[in-house]
């Protein structure tokens, strides 16, 4: 990206959104994902449009359950929020990385009429407002889970159960019922079909993060915007993604970006650029935005850095050879500028409790203004 760029995306984030005639164009969305724990986090409903419960998990009998005791106390917390926002949607994320049974519930008739039934009543038992799949990822083993190449229509063919299924319950109930799901750029993209599952869906929430981590061979910026100067040819950035799944025929207003709440160490990294783009020894860690802002961001030897090109911020500890990837306040405001600009349909984040709501009010600000 070059430099007039960052600073036309910069100018944006202060400007109103308007259409190509200069009309307003349809509001940018904020949705948050609520990690199921103990007790819940502190949410302001008036800063959301909608809540992502994660996560419901498929048993091998193709229908979706919710593994916590807690789950069900806390669904039932995050309905309450909407005395304060009538308008939050709250929605159960079925999936997320490591969680299989997926193919075999996509596999056949059957087994998506299951599946499909298992979700509207849970819609109905914890009254919510829809359904996200975060199915990790369709045609890929990820993280030793069933696939297979199929999978790429069968998820179409389960997501169109689901559709079906809850369109008879929203008929019954004089409303719609929202279906969406967790999508990723690149190889993981092309286990979809685009063209077959868009018209189905609501929305799409593209994890525009974890660009580098364990898997790839250097540091880089895991949430990046755009592509830094010393990136690798096919590093992924969050422009990229959201051009693919333009280009795929995904509507623009089902598009939102996904925003990284946490950050990702690396130890023993080679000393050249402040570490960014070298090789390293491990991946150590994740870290919230809350253990960022208390042990590392300017502290503890960790000195911030500043990439124009990728609008991206990482730290380098020269004296234990560490980086951090992560985003801030900086860099989610140009994320939320992009949604802007292309007159995407909001913003996606992960997970609400790593944040001391800095980050949330970062990215309305770049929606909406200060």
């Amino acid at each position: 990206m070059s430099r007039f760029a960052t600073c036309l995306l910069s100018l944006l984030a202060l400007l109103p959104f308007t259409g190509n005639a200069g009309t307003p164009a349809h509001r940018p969305i904020v949705i948050g994902y609520v990690m199921d724990g103990a007790t819940l986090p502190a949410i302001d409903a008036r800063k959301l449009d909608a809540i992502n419960f994660a996560f419901a998990h498929v048993d091998p009998q193709h229908e979706i359950f919710l593994r916590s005791d807690t789950a069900t106390s806390a669904l039932a917390g995050l309905n309450a929020l909407k005395a304060e926002n009538p308008e939050l949607k709250l929605l159960l994320s079925i999936g997320g990385w490591g969680s299989g049974n997926f193919s075999e519930a996509a596999a056949s008739e059957a087994a998506r009429t299951t599946f499909a039934e298992s979700a509207a009543r849970l819609v109905v038992q914890h009254r919510l407002d829809g359904i996200d799949i975060d199915w990790e990822y369709p045609t890929l083993p990820g993280p030793g889970i069933s696939h297979s190449p199929a999978d790429r229509d069968n998820f179409t063919r389960m997501l169109q159960a689901v559709r079906d299924r809850l369109d008879v319950l929203g008929k019954a109930d004089g409303r719609h019922y929202l279906l969406t799901i967790a999508a990723a750029d690149g190889e993981a993209a092309r286990g979809l079909d685009l063209a077959g599952i868009t018209p189905l869906l609501d929305w799409i929430n593209l994890m525009t993060y974890d660009f580098f981590g364990s898997l790839t061979p250097t540091t880089g910026h895991h949430a990046a915007l755009g592509k830094s100067a010393s990136a690798p040819a096919d590093a992924r950035t969050t422009i990229a993604a959201v051009d693919e799944f333009l280009a795929g025929g995904v509507p623009p207003a089902k598009l939102n970006v996904g925003a990284a709440f946490y950050g990702r160490k690396f130890v023993r990294v080679q000393r050249a650029h402040h570490g960014l783009h070298q090789a390293y020894g491990e991946h150590a860690a994740f870290l919230s935005w809350r253990e960022l802002q208390a042990d590392y961001i300017d502290r503890n030897g960790y000195v911030r850095h500043w990439d124009a090109e990728a609008q991206a911020a990482w730290l380098w500890n020269e004296a234990e050879a560490s980086f951090v990837t992560y985003e801030d306040p900086q860099a989610l405001r140009a994320k939320a500028a992009l949604v802007r600009e292309r007159g995407l349909g909001g913003v996606m984040y992960w997970e609400h409790r790593q944040d001391d709501g800095a980050l949330l009010d970062a990215v309305r600000d770049g929606l909406y203004g200060p």
